[in-house]
């Protein structure tokens, strides 16, 4: 893959949250333009544009953690930038024997997941 859109409403918003939760996770702002886009990109990652939108529909992005204080860094930072908590940094074994994770609804509702130990980990 080599990148994705996902609508928003606010391109402004959007950049200020995703800004602060994604830092810990290594992703960085890759371009901006308020009236239209706000892009953001990972070394080894597909790039990432949120794109304005008139009416969007809830999605769910689970970006990968290095490690559990990363998590936890990306929920501390999503809230503290008005997110709202979606399932606070822990286990979750019911997804997988490693599956430790954190959630967020962003401005538009998206439902925002940083994880350790997720899908990509399992075995097939």
């Amino acid at each position: 893959m080599d990148h994705i859109s996902i609508p928003v409403t606010d391109p402004t918003a959007t950049r200020d949250f995703y800004a602060a939760c994604l830092t810990p996770l290594g992703w960085r702002l890759r371009g901006f333009q308020p009236d239209r886009y706000v892009g953001f990109h990972k070394p080894g990652a597909p790039v990432l544009y949120f794109n304005r939108a008139a009416h969007t529909a809830p999605v769910h992005l689970a970006f990968t953690a290095t490690d559990p204080a990363a998590v936890r860094a990306f929920h501390d930072r999503a809230l503290a930038a008005g997110g709202a908590d979606n399932g606070a940094p822990g286990p979750r074994p019911d997804y997988g024997p490693r599956y430790f994770a954190a959630f967020v609804l962003d401005p538009d509702g998206h439902n925002v997941e940083a994880v350790l130990g997720g899908v990509r980990d399992a075995a097939p």
